[in-house]
């Protein structure tokens, strides 16, 4: 599915630049970046004509995205929306591992038991998703855990330098989830590092968030053996 499809109209009433870079960024996030042959080049008339709006205010967010790092502008080529190369995403989950486990940590002795509590409910309610093998929900629940642990941490820096990978961590693992039988395996995961968190047991909760993330690293390295260059139709070995 390209962009253009998941863009309606703007209403009036908004701050027009900020609230196209906001769409924009949102369609971007929704979409599955790494899937194959998915289109990741950006038609300004396309998506001005599906806004409503004149190509002026979507250039601007082009630029902010730009700096982002979610699209590239090539020049006589167009806009595309970036992937990582396959050494950037593996380097970005060895990150988020180091971030989120830390996090863990903290959240043995930051969380509330309330905190806890509605956590393992939230584990439990979408377990269900990955039962039923509705992976496009169980993802995004999946997403959503890991960024509550981050959250309870109570370390706001911690919080936000994850939430820099976040939105390419997303597209990652969005793509992996549906692979390997990697949502089984989440669930049994997920429910292991709140055991954890309620016994408080900091080397223990760190460790499994650790090594949980590194499975995800682990099975990109082994499977993922190629990803699409930029817009231009060729592969990149990796």
């Amino acid at each position: 599915m390209s962009i253009s499809q998941k863009l309606s109209p703007i209403a009036v009433n908004f701050t027009l630049k900020d609230h196209t870079y906001d769409l924009l960024r949102a369609a971007i996030l929704d979409m599955n970046i790494y899937e194959e042959g998915a289109d990741l080049r950006l038609d300004e008339r396309q998506m001005a004509a599906k806004l409503g709006i004149s190509r002026t205010p979507i250039r601007e967010a082009l630029a902010r995205l730009a700096q982002d790092g979610l699209v590239e502008i090539q020049p006589r080529k167009g806009v595309f929306v970036k992937r990582k190369s396959m050494q950037e995403i593996l380097e970005m989950i060895v990150t988020w591992a180091a971030l989120e486990s830390m996090a863990a940590r903290l959240a043995t002795q930051h969380a509330s038991d309330d905190d806890l509590r509605r956590l393992r409910k939230f584990a439990m309610k979408h377990s269900v998703h990955a039962a039923r093998a509705d992976i496009e929900e169980y993802s995004e629940a999946n997403i959503e855990f890991h960024q509550c642990i981050l959250e309870l941490s109570g370390c706001s820096l911690l919080k936000s330098t994850a939430d820099g990978l976040f939105q390419h961590m997303h597209a990652v693992r969005r793509r992996a989830m549906g692979e390997d039988d990697r949502v089984s395996r989440s669930v049994v995961d997920h429910m292991e590092i709140i055991d954890a968190l309620d016994s408080r047991d900091a080397d223990l909760a760190s460790r499994l968030v650790r090594e949980h993330t590194m499975k995800l690293h682990d099975h990109i390295h082994t499977t993922w053996t190629r990803l699409e260059s930029l817009g231009s139709g060729e592969t990149q070995a990796v």
